[in-house]
């Protein structure tokens, strides 16, 4: 049976039952004054001069979703809690590490898969539609680009969406995927504490004791999320598709990113050496604002929506 699990208040108790408890949505948006207008009629000349346009966006554009960030002073995961995301070789070599972490993902789950795109979502993907946007690059495994319709995207870091087994290398839904962990688990329940970027909750360990993790129905194998943990690397091969559209294009625009990670940061580099122009939407500072031609601090969805993409 297939129903709609909603995610409970923080600290309330969860189990694998339907409920219907709402919660009022914590702001992650980092705070911000209003942006300048003539920083977004520079973006405005920028995007006019632009015909094939290259987008890079991170979890700055999500947080007007309801999902966190990382890095946001304040609001971020880093500076609300002092938990970090699991590590590529702790997934594994630990059995253990391994259920714990689906036990809180199987908590946060409902809540993370139920968030919606949101205005900057809508308006890249109408540049899309316009063919003014060549190609979208995104750091986020929220699949919100995914539910805004994006056709010429690729998720950088994967989609939380999607579960890889290590072994065989099927891939299979995250829904699906649910409905085994509830079939497993018919009496478990856990207390949730403060939400993640990847759709983790935090749980305290004597909580995930007992909580069943399936394998793969293929080959018996190792289930994870098909992302890229923190220690792993992208493919050579997703790299190099995504160098071949930055050099089909001529202007970058990055929306909601620290680009911090050099995963993404790279492409920004690329780009300086291909003498491509940077544009960047972002509250707070870039690891590439010295890269950029134009720098506009503000809510993606609101900057976003006062350019005209013709």
């Amino acid at each position: 049976m297939r129903f709609l699990v909603r995610a409970p208040p923080l600290g309330a108790p969860f189990g694998n039952r339907a409920s219907t408890a709402s919660t009022g949505a914590l702001s992650f948006v980092p705070p911000c004054r209003s942006t300048d207008v003539q920083y977004v009629e520079q973006l405005q000349d920028f995007m006019s001069q632009v015909k094939h346009l290259f987008v890079m966006t991170g979890a700055g554009l999500s947080t007007e979703s309801g999902i966190p960030d990382y890095r946001s002073e304040k609001v971020g995961l880093y500076a609300r809690t002092d938990r970090r995301p699991m590590e590529h070789m702790e997934f594994i070599r630990s059995a253990k590490s391994r259920q714990r972490y689906w036990a809180r993902n199987f908590v946060g789950w409902p809540q993370f898969s139920s968030h919606q795109p949101n205005a900057a979502h809508k308006v890249l993907q109408q540049w899309e539609e316009r063919s003014k946007l060549h190609w979208l690059v995104t750091q986020n495994v929220d699949a919100l680009h995914s539910k805004a319709g994006h056709k010429r995207l690729t998720e950088l870091h994967g989609c939380t969406h999607r579960v890889i087994c290590l072994s065989c290398g099927d891939i299979s839904a995250r829904e699906d995927l649910q409905r085994h962990f509830e079939a497993l688990n018919p009496e478990w329940t856990a207390h949730a504490g403060a939400a993640a970027p990847d759709g983790d909750v935090f749980v305290e360990d004597e909580q995930v004791l007992n909580f069943k993790v399936p394998s793969c129905e293929c080959c018996g194998g190792t289930l994870k999320p098909d992302v890229t943990f923190f220690g792993d690397t992208v493919s050579k091969a997703k790299v190099e598709f995504v160098h071949d559209r930055l050099a089909e294009s001529d202007g970058v625009l990055v929306v909601g990113s620290s680009l911090q990670v050099y995963s993404g940061y790279r492409f920004l580099l690329a780009a300086k050496d291909r003498k491509i122009p940077v544009a960047i939407v972002n509250i707070g500072p870039t690891r590439a604002d010295h890269l950029a031609q134009i720098k506009v601090s503000g809510r993606c969805g609101e900057v976003l929506s006062l350019i005209q993409a013709s």
